[in-house]
């Protein structure tokens, strides 16, 4: 194992990725779909609309209102009523086959390099609310060199609740601070940090398009403050 740049992050052992915005594009991926599609719609709002859905959903099932429910059955909800929304009228079997894009989002330019950079020198696994077949098949079609795929599913929580981050520590048998989560959202790393785990914000300013940038300054909140995940790599492996 490569040593630690930062000698105060030198006993990490595994580096938890939050997937969605961190390591997908899963705005410009959406994008491409629905403008391939040629609904004649404004498809950087469609994507937006339909991931703004996506905690709302889920806090049915932190709230207990609904059981554990995966996130495809969740986007598939979200996009029936997107679609109403917009007055789109889809077959079953094209309104099926938008859902599965959540499947098939391309990775950030920086994210495979960056993280075969990091593979050398860390166990890289993701934590995301992403079901397991989903962060397979998006592993697969993004080449994304994850030694594990842990997902909301595996615990049957949600994350920001505990059983997710302090769940990759025990699967891993180690103490919290030797893992450390990756996220572009800083309410994610908050809820990480709070549990024990050391923290990397990644800035991705244009996560919901480049109308809509994010302000990605640092707080100095996080152990790491990195431009992308190449820049992740050099600050803790160079």
């Amino acid at each position: 194992m490569a040593a630690v740049k930062d000698s105060s992050l030198a006993n990490v052992e595994v580096l938890a990725f939050d997937v969605f915005g961190t390591v997908v594009d899963w705005h410009g991926s959406i994008v491409k779909e629905i403008q391939r599609l040629d609904f004649s719609i404004d498809a950087a709002e469609f994507a937006r609309a339909w991931r703004s859905g996506y905690q709302p959903a889920m806090q049915q099932v932190r709230s207990g209102k609904t059981g554990f429910t995966k996130i495809d059955v969740l986007h598939r909800q979200i996009l029936d009523k997107v679609l109403h929304a917009y007055s789109l009228s889809l077959e079953e079997s094209q309104k099926h086959a938008l859902n599965k894009i959540w499947h098939y989002l391309d990775p950030w330019p920086d994210s495979v390099e960056g993280l075969q950079r990091l593979k050398k020198s860390f166990s890289l696994c993701t934590l995301s609310n992403g079901n397991l077949s989903l962060l397979s098949d998006m592993a697969k079609h993004g080449a994304l060199p994850w030694d594990l795929i842990l997902s909301a599913e595996v615990f049957k929580a949600y994350k920001p609740d505990s059983k997710t981050y302090l769940g990759v520590a025990d699967i891993f048998d180690l103490p919290p601070e030797k893992v450390m989560m990756v996220a572009a959202h800083r309410s994610d790393l908050n809820q990480a940090r709070h549990y024990g785990l050391r923290t990397a914000y990644i800035a991705r300013p244009a996560e919901y398009g480049e109308d809509q940038l994010k302000d990605v300054s640092d707080n100095g909140a996080h152990d790491i403050h990195a431009s992308d995940i190449l820049d992740l790599a050099r600050q803790l492996t160079e």
